[in-house]
């Protein structure tokens, strides 16, 4: 199982989720940003390095929030989530093919990841 860690970033009563890149697995479903959990790195470090990787901007975490397992043919992993706050920097999508700021009563206008599941019900 891969440990992989996902950013709940909050802002103006409004969630950042962004589109796979359409050459990854579960391409073009919007998620919550994050990454897979290096070798000797806290899930904190992880996050904040993905999303620097990823989004080019600056988060602190609040709190770990939820922990969820999924497995497909392909992954099986535990997907760790923190609720987070973009502390400074402009988004640059490095990975993904577009992102959204969307409030929770609009989640299911958008084709989630399978993993993502059970963390929109809790937000």
């Amino acid at each position: 199982m891969t440990n992989v860690v996902a950013a709940i970033i909050k802002k103006d009563n409004h969630f950042l989720i962004v589109k796979r890149n359409r050459k990854k697995h579960l391409g073009l479903k919007w998620e919550f940003p994050g990454g897979k959990v290096q070798e000797n790195e806290t899930f904190e470090e992880a996050l904040i390095r993905e999303i620097k990787e990823e989004l080019n901007i600056k988060i602190s975490l609040q709190d770990k929030i939820a922990e969820e397992k999924y497995k497909d043919e392909k992954i099986d992993i535990v997907l760790h989530y923190f609720l987070c706050t973009q502390e400074d920097g402009t988004i640059e999508l490095n990975e993904h093919e577009d992102l959204a700021w969307v409030e929770k009563k609009d989640f299911d206008k958008y084709n989630f990841a399978e993993g993502d599941g059970k963390i929109l019900a809790l937000l």
